[in-house]
């Protein structure tokens, strides 16, 4: 019996094929989109946690301000409360025993011009340690040594992105000259890619020599950050505190609450990126789970419409003798066939349209089995949710008015 009611409602459904396949357009757009938009959401967390967790094994960052994060609270502060010495009294201090390499660093956006080409990046003010830090490695060439750093080299290391826009024709860049405010620069290293984007991506970099920067290019005493590498992801909490309460000391603070430097861990940030990127990917779903709602909607009015132009056919079925249940039966089996259909279709397409994304952004392709299982319940649900209604109406005919019914 169930064999011939599916058959039946399938031999139904394609007698007007048209309308049936509106019905299904709807399941097939929301379903997809749902797909589709959950991917992207989780690509994007999925990218912001690997650029996060490729800047440094174990890293904390010292910024000026008031942020608060820790062991240590920021209050009110400015951005010029980070100095060298600073840096330098967390390397040699003997309260700090957590931190096994300091960078302390300066940046800034400007442009650099090699030729006719030029390009505006993050030009960054660094020591040797920077790239042990921050886990940077280098494609070829050297990376700044303590030696450029003394003497105030004007020697440069660019990202592959920079690379890209000053030397077009593939032309080898090291050895050569680049401009930096119109100050002239060797190039000596090339870092590795790490992807990113914004002004944080760190393919889009240029590293200088910090003294270099601060006396001939930003012209800034004060750092924009110390980045720290603690010796282990256990004593991270430890350092925080450690480091912490010395500044505090130096910077002459004895109130915790009214520290003018913040400190962050990798899990701070990528605690608060995670919350955003979930957010984003919940504010899609939602967005998408409309098209869902209104799908359903459609396909409750296409089965409303076809009890009113099946009426006739009710009652003689009613008045042989067919069940109420029976008549509910065909007809949510009905609805369920197209929100089915519409279902598997929709995935196929939400797997596409993230693959497309995904290759014309190049951004990472993540599907998640859950969402395409989400996918298959959230279609039957609405096949039986919507067809509940057109099935009970046309369960409830009575026979001889439908008989009568033109």
């Amino acid at each position: 019996m169930e064999t011939e009611t599916i058959i039946e409602s399938f031999t139904t459904l394609t007698v007007n094929k048209l309308r049936t396949g509106l019905a299904i357009l709807g399941i097939v757009i929301g379903i997809g989109s749902v797909i589709a938009l959950v991917s992207l959401g989780q690509a994007t967390q999925q990218s912001v946690q690997n650029s996060i967790q490729s800047l440094g094994a174990n890293l904390l960052t010292v910024i000026p301000g008031s942020t608060s994060s820790g062991g240590v609270r920021g209050a009110a502060g400015g951005g010029t409360t980070l100095t060298d010495d600073d840096a330098k009294a967390i390397q040699t201090s003997s309260t700090v025993t957590t931190i096994q390499a300091v960078s302390p660093e300066v940046q800034g956006r400007t442009q650099l011009t090699a030729g006719d080409t030029n390009a505006n990046v993050t030009v960054i003010g660094a020591t040797a340690p920077y790239a042990t830090v921050h886990n940077l490695s280098m494609q070829s060439g050297l990376f700044i040594s303590d030696q450029d750093n003394q003497a105030s080299s004007k020697v440069v290391v660019l990202g592959p992105q920079v690379v890209e826009s000053l030397f077009p024709n593939n032309a080898d860049p090291i050895g050569q000259n680049v401009r930096i405010r119109g100050i002239s620069f060797r190039v000596i290293g090339i870092t590795t890619s790490k992807g990113g984007s914004g002004f944080s991506n760190t393919d889009n970099q240029a590293y200088i020599p910090l003294n270099t920067a601060q006396l001939q290019i930003l012209g800034q005493q004060y750092l924009s950050s110390i980045a720290l590498s603690a010796k282990s992801q256990n004593v991270m909490t430890e350092a925080e505190n450690q480091v912490g309460y010395l500044l505090l000391q130096r910077h002459n603070i004895s109130d915790p609450s009214q520290a003018d430097f913040s400190i962050f861990s990798q899990a701070d940030i990528l605690s608060a990126a995670s919350s955003t990127t979930g957010e984003f990917t919940t504010l899609l779903s939602g967005v998408a789970a409309i098209s869902l709602l209104v799908g359903g909607i459609g396909i409750m009015n296409i089965m409303l419409v076809t009890v009113t132009e099946r009426t006739r056919e009710i009652g003689l079925r009613k008045a042989l003798g067919a069940k109420k249940k029976t008549i509910i039966t065909q007809f949510l089996v009905e609805s369920i066939l197209l929100t089915f259909t519409g279902g598997i279709i929709g995935i196929i397409l939400g797997v596409l349209l993230s693959f497309g994304i995904s290759v014309f952004s190049g951004s990472l392709f993540v599907i998640s089995p859950s969402s395409i299982l989400l996918a298959f319940v959230v279609s039957a649900g609405i096949g039986v949710l919507f067809g509940w209604y057109p099935a009970q109406k046309a369960s409830g005919l009575e026979p001889i008015e439908a008989l009568r019914y033109e």
